[in-house]
């Protein structure tokens, strides 16, 4: 079996000090270099707004970070403005070993529609290609670390485990923002689609 490291969305902007701030996101960060040298293959996913994005509560006026709206997809949480392309808080954070990715999936670039997941755009439907690179180099279990838990990590944990792959997730590896009890939430859906949760 060929297993893959997926590290969600080490990105300052989700890190103290960044715009959207994940309490002790780059905490993990050492841990998460260390573990690249036990899998043939890493995988980091990378949050790609353009400026303006649909899912930012500053282009929604009246409504405030947390908010959520109604957008043809679905119930969207609006968001701080973060990980703008280009941008600092777009960058990986500075003590990550990007040397050992051997790809970059960069997602939530499309200004209509917000993508938490690495397999999927919120509609469910629209795929960022990360499905297809697995399955051409024949990986078919996939080890999830990242930030945040309750949000794009659980959103890519259980699109995984429902396209068939053998999916880990290591708590310890992980920060969430547990917003309205989403951290509970997030590890329930997880748990109900096999994935497993260390």
């Amino acid at each position: 079996m060929s297993r893959a490291l997926i590290v969600i969305d080490l990105q300052n902007d989700f890190c103290p000090g960044g715009a959207l701030e994940v309490p002790g996101g780059d905490d993990i960060v050492p841990g998460v270099n260390a573990l690249m040298a036990e899998f043939g293959a890493v995988i980091l996913t990378q949050d790609w707004h353009p400026a303006g994005h649909s899912s930012f509560a500053s282009e929604h006026p009246g409504k405030s970070p947390f908010e959520t709206v109604e957008m043809p997809y679905g119930t969207q949480i609006l968001w701080p403005d973060h990980c703008v392309q280009g941008s600092d808080g777009a960058a990986f954070h500075a003590d990550l070993d990007t040397r050992r990715a051997d790809l970059i999936i960069r997602k939530g670039f499309d200004p209509g529609i917000d993508s938490y997941s690495a397999f999927f755009e919120n509609d469910h439907e629209t795929p960022t290609g990360l499905e297809g690179y697995l399955r051409t180099r024949g990986i078919d279990a996939l080890v999830m670390v990242g930030l945040a838990t309750d949000f794009c990590v659980s959103f890519s944990a259980v699109d995984a485990a429902r396209l068939g792959f053998e999916v880990e997730l290591l708590t310890d590896l992980c920060r969430g923002i547990d917003l309205d009890g989403s951290m509970d939430a997030a590890m329930g859906k997880m748990r109900a689609a096999g994935v497993r949760v260390l």
